[in-house]
């Protein structure tokens, strides 16, 4: 038995459901998230640069990037519930903006502060947060039959800027300096963004049939077996528990082959080829989830994770870890798109954007976490095997956090 009811399409703007329009805007969405996810990896490709410009510590280059992460745990919790209330465009129009004029004020920057600063109040808190979990969470509310394989593919923007952005900043920071790659980056996000975020200024059909429409016919209704306060707080935890685990090689793999003694190029093409191997994972399982359900979907994911993870300890050979890394990606990629479907069939549409975002913040929230312990268990112990054991240990907590889920979900109707 799947864990997704048999129910019909929403009478509510179903025709614009499944449409060229949907489609369209889905094109247009990945295409926003993959220039304004720009935020998520700069900081960590200008690293280097950064720390001779300011003549500071290692640690002390990292900040910016600390900073940025923490700010987009909670920044995209509050570009969801503007989302919520005026549509994606809204927080995209304002998620463009500042982004821009965070990369211009970091290219201008003259301290290490105020280089932090522009990346966790501009490009991180307002900035790219507006083009992740919201733009997922206005996706979901225009599709219902292919919603699975709809939010896969809107989720591969971040992966598609892991992949296609560090090595263009690289290249301009190479040749003409981490100011004017910053500058640029600014420039161009304006340009581009701008553009496809107005484009998204038409509302989904569940909004604006809203005012017409009975609650139950709005599929507004708690969870089945659980309060809507708990649901959501599990789902918390089980994001947190499993980008614990997912951190570990995403993280720390370039440390790891440099520890190997083959280099740290080696390691950055092993997380491009498990970032490759990610997205190649989302889009197969939302097919899959369209057909037995997000929870059995998260439940397959979430084991094959905590299998790939082990399969680190015994194997530390170039070639075997080019393999290993290869099938984590392949495993991992399509467990966080699997909370945002769980939401979407467990909370009235009118919510999707406050209670996806805030649980795509915890999955932000457990790789910072993760990213930290991780390192901390290699400073006790100068090895990596027990911090893969650890990250092993989370997913299993995980797993039974979705097992726990699964077995209480009963048949009843789903919101679309």
């Amino acid at each position: 038995m799947t864990d997704r009811p048999s129910i019909p399409a929403s009478p509510l703007g179903a025709a614009e459901q499944e449409s060229p329009h949907a489609w369209m805007r889905l094109a247009r969405s990945v295409m926003l998230s993959t220039v304004g996810c720009v935020g998520m990896w700069s900081a960590a490709v200008t690293l280097p640069a950064v720390q001779a410009e300011f003549a500071v510590s290692r640690a002390d280059a990292s900040l910016p990037y600390t900073v940025s992460a923490v700010s987009f745990v909670f920044g995209q919790v509050m570009m969801g519930r503007l989302a919520d209330r005026f549509g994606v465009a809204v927080p995209a129009v304002i998620g463009t903006l500042c982004l821009a004029l965070g990369y211009v004020a970091a290219s201008y920057a003259t301290a290490l502060w105020q280089f932090a600063a522009a990346y966790g109040l501009l490009i991180g808190f307002l900035g790219s947060t507006a083009t992740f979990g919201p733009v997922i969470a206005d996706i979901s509310l225009w599709f219902t039959r292919r919603r699975g394989i709809a939010v896969a593919i809107a989720s591969c923007g971040s992966y598609l800027a892991g992949t296609v952005w560090p090595p263009v900043i690289q290249y301009f920071t190479a040749t003409a300096g981490w100011r004017q790659a910053h500058f640029w980056i600014g420039v161009f996000s304006l340009v581009t963004m701008l553009p496809l975020a107005l484009s998204l200024r038409r509302r989904a059909p569940i909004f604006r049939f809203a005012a017409a429409s009975s609650p139950a016919a709005a599929g507004v209704h708690a969870p089945i077996g659980m309060s809507p306060a708990t649901l959501q707080g599990l789902l918390m935890v089980a994001g947190v528990a499993c980008c614990v685990a997912m951190s570990m090689p995403q993280v720390h793999i370039v440390a790891l082959c440099a520890d190997l003694g083959y280099g740290a190029q080696r390691g950055a093409e092993m997380l491009s080829v498990m970032l490759g191997m990610g997205i190649v994972s989302r889009l197969a399982s939302g097919w899959v989830s369209d057909r037995v359900g997000p929870l059995i979907t998260l439940l397959i994911g979430s084991g094959m994770q905590a299998v790939s993870l082990l399969l680190y300890l015994p194997f530390d050979g170039l070639l075997s870890l080019y393999i290993v890394s290869a099938l984590f990606g392949l495993f991992q990629g399509g467990i966080v798109p699997s909370y945002a479907l769980i939401v979407r069939e467990n909370f009235p549409p009118t919510e999707a954007g406050t209670r996806i975002t805030s649980v795509l913040s915890a999955t932000m929230a457990g790789m910072a976490l993760g990213g930290w312990i991780s390192g901390a268990i290699y400073d006790l112990t100068l090895s990596y095997q027990a911090a893969f054991l650890n990250g092993f240990a989370w997913n299993l907590l995980n797993l039974a956090i979705a097992g726990w889920l699964l077995a209480k979900l009963q048949r009843r109707p789903a919101i679309a």
